[in-house]
């Protein structure tokens, strides 16, 4: 029985997803223990590895990202995933502050 929770909990985090997306540059250390760099392409998400490679597509105008998942979040409802100012600008989201992403585990 734990063996099927155990590969249950990991299909899910491999599952791609959709929602709203936000950016952040502040902060000196991420959950991962990483300085944060907002120069850098990365991200938080609240439940991949560090370390994971997602591929962000902002939906409203098809550009993607690939970034490294290095930090916790986002903590606001609703939000999927946060990216570092740098990744957001690539995907031309950082005048608007958030965008409606989808986004898929590459490895």
């Amino acid at each position: 029985m734990a063996s099927l929770s155990l590969l249950s909990t990991t299909a899910a985090h491999a599952a791609p997803g959709c929602g709203h997306a936000s950016w952040y540059a502040l902060g000196s250390k991420t959950a991962s223990g990483e300085r944060m760099n907002a120069a850098k392409m990365t991200a938080a998400h609240r439940s991949l590895s560090f370390g994971t490679k997602v591929k962000v597509t902002n939906k409203r105008n098809g550009k993607t990202v690939i970034v490294r998942i290095n930090d916790r979040g986002p903590f606001i409802k609703g939000r999927v995933i946060d990216l570092s100012k740098a990744a957001a600008q690539n995907i031309g989201m950082v005048a608007s502050g958030t965008a409606n992403v989808c986004y898929e585990v590459i490895g």
